[in-house]
């Protein structure tokens, strides 16, 4: 099938939050989320080495939009859930990246606003992601990568049901440019036969 004809959802509510793909006219919450939370990205994203404008951040949104109507990536905003379940302030972003459609495997990104950990979020987002892959799109596998001293996506991956797989030993790069080591954990269809997620 022509991964255009896929139908995906544009936005997925959960108790707390709204996820939603990005639109025109995002850039300027994008802009301020991310120049707020510089200092903590910087370390672990490389696309977020230094504050952009408003207008790039405007771009990338459209740039983001364009690859989700595309079926080539499926990023989406993590905003807080308002009033009858409007999307109310932006927290962070989540995804569904490194997409084979052939094989439904999907790979889940995440990043939270300053202010914002701790609570529980990012978990709440990653469950709802992977529960729409799973449910929705047919996959047969999830994962999610993250450098092996990221304590905190760790746990996250963790606390969504993810087993580790293994550490992939000096295999990308930092955003500072050092080696780095990649922990790889994933969800399967069909094989915890106890998780709702994978049945």
């Amino acid at each position: 099938m022509d991964a255009l004809l896929i139908d995906v959802p544009e936005q997925i509510a959960t108790q707390r939050l709204v996820l939603r793909c990005p639109h025109p006219g995002d850039g300027l919450a994008l802009n301020e989320a991310v120049c707020e939370s510089i200092d903590e990205l910087r370390r672990w994203m490389p696309w977020a080495q230094s504050a952009p404008a408003v207008e790039e951040s405007e771009a990338v949104c459209r740039r983001m939009q364009g690859l989700f109507r595309l079926r080539q990536d499926l990023p989406m905003f993590i905003f807080e859930r308002g009033e009858a379940g409007a999307p109310g302030r932006l927290l962070g972003g989540t995804g569904l990246h490194r997409i084979r459609w052939d094989v439904r495997s999907f790979e889940v990104g995440y990043w939270c606003r300053r202010g914002e950990t701790g609570r529980g979020l990012v978990s709440e987002a990653v469950q709802a992601i992977s529960r729409m892959a799973f449910d929705t799109l047919s996959a047969r596998r999830v994962e999610i990568r993250m450098d092996e001293r990221h304590a905190r996506s760790r746990r996250v991956a963790e606390r969504c049901g993810f087993t580790l797989e293994g550490v992939l030993r000096r295999d990308a790069l930092t955003p500072q440019g050092e080696p780095r080591n990649t922990c790889v954990y994933a969800r399967v269809r069909g094989v915890e036969e106890t998780d709702p997620l994978t049945l």
